[in-house]
């Protein structure tokens, strides 16, 4: 699992998201698009989620912005490694918890949630992605989108972290 980690002036380091495919065996050749829906990470994700991001990511274009998706639609057991892997990582399961989430209570596993990636698309989709109802979801996490606007276009207030 790749992470970039940014340095600056914040009180936390932030970690970019990582390429997450579905079935961990498989590496990607490229990265996926919201359209690759033979691809279970996007095939997988509920129906009215991708079609939020597929529209989202047509409207980016249009404006220069490639989005690409990092993750999608996990298995429970895939979302079990990527906790392993974090506390690994972070050193203890409570640091790990700040990014990665049970498999029981992960968005990821019930095709919920999506993790974006692309030059400018995390920004783009804050900025944009309500109007599609995309919600960043967790201030630590500025990749991760649930579709969670309401009718307004308002998406709720942010959590602090994947642990709540």
């Amino acid at each position: 699992m790749r992470a970039v980690l940014m340095t600056g002036v914040l009180a936390t380091a932030l970690v970019l998201a990582p390429v997450v495919r579905a079935d961990p065996a498989e590496q990607p050749d490229r990265p996926l698009t919201a359209f690759d829906t033979a691809d279970p990470a996007i095939g997988n994700l509920d129906p009215a989620l991708r079609t939020a991001v597929q529209n989202a990511t047509t409207a980016a274009a249009a404006q220069g912005i490639s989005v690409t998706v990092n993750s999608g639609w996990r298995s429970p057991q895939f979302q079990r490694q990527l906790l392993e892997d974090a506390i690994v990582t972070y050193g203890s399961f409570a640091a790990a918890r700040q990014y990665v989430q049970l498999p029981e209570q992960s968005r990821h596993v019930v095709g919920t949630a999506v993790d974006i990636g692309g030059p400018d698309a995390a920004q783009w989709m804050i900025a944009n992605g309500p109007r599609f109802g995309l919600c960043q979801i967790y201030a630590n996490e500025t990749w991760h989108f649930e579709l969670a606007a309401d009718a307004n276009g308002i998406c709720p207030p942010l959590l602090p972290t994947a642990a709540g």
